[in-house]
């Protein structure tokens, strides 16, 4: 299962809204451009504005952030998320990754209302934009099996990213397989590391260059993944 979990039920991940920050500087503070996606998706809203992508060395701090984001959602949410989970890159040990928490939240049915005034009072604000997934080439699910909600944290929180996903479908599947591969697969994950280093040294300012090339890499590594899940009757 490999998965980080929070409260009673469980909820799901590997996809994330990419968003790429404002050329203010390497800080992390600045304002956001915002880009939809999960692990390796094509984003669904850009804002052609200078950007910078910058990927850190992994931070043993991250999965502890991870803890003190997830635990006020799930007193905020309840019963609506059926689980909460640690996704993206900084879910993986050792991975390098761009400094911003990938949370995906997991329910039983995308009820835009209802999540989004319970989140609310934490100053998360739900991007209206957002509403689906990058399909992998060769699926033929229907489209609403790669919708999600993607919610905006609050300015003063850290770099947070806050997909909300349906149990059962496709894009909430993905995520989690996605980074639960790579945890069981240092060699693999090294690899998807080396793709993008180089992706962010050589288009450090041009977000569509760089998810042109790093989604299908990230395409790649599902289809070993799907093998590795039916090898090992891998269940999310």
């Amino acid at each position: 299962m490999g998965g980080d979990w929070v409260g009673a039920s469980r909820l799901l991940c590997p996809f994330y809204a990419t968003w790429c920050h404002v050329g203010r500087g390497k800080g992390m503070g600045g304002d956001w451009v915002g880009a939809s996606r999960l692990p390796c998706w094509k984003h669904t809203s850009y804002i052609r504005e200078k950007i910078l992508i910058e990927i850190v060395a992994y931070n043993e701090r991250w999965p502890v952030e991870f803890q003190r984001i997830s635990a006020p959602l799930r007193e905020a949410l309840g019963e609506l998320a059926l689980r909460i989970d640690h996704i993206g890159s900084t879910s993986v040990p050792g991975l390098a990754a761009k400094d911003i928490i990938d949370v995906q939240v997991t329910v039983a049915a995308l009820d835009a209302a209802s999540i989004a005034r319970a989140l609310a009072p934490l100053g998360y604000t739900l991007r209206e934009d957002i509403t689906d997934d990058h399909v992998p080439p060769g699926r033929n699910d229907s489209a609403q099996a790669w919708q999600k909600l993607y919610f905006r944290a609050p300015a003063e929180q850290r770099p947070t990213h806050l997909h909300v996903r349906q149990a059962g479908r496709a894009n909430q599947r993905y995520a989690l397989l996605f980074r639960d591969y790579l945890r069981a697969d240092p060699h693999v994950a090294r690899a998807y590391e080396q793709i993008k280093l180089a992706l962010a040294r050589l288009h450090p300012e041009d977000i569509e260059a760089y998810y042109d090339i790093k989604d299908p890499a990230c395409d790649l590594i599902m289809a070993a993944a799907e093998r590795w899940a039916a090898q090992t009757n891998y269940k999310a």
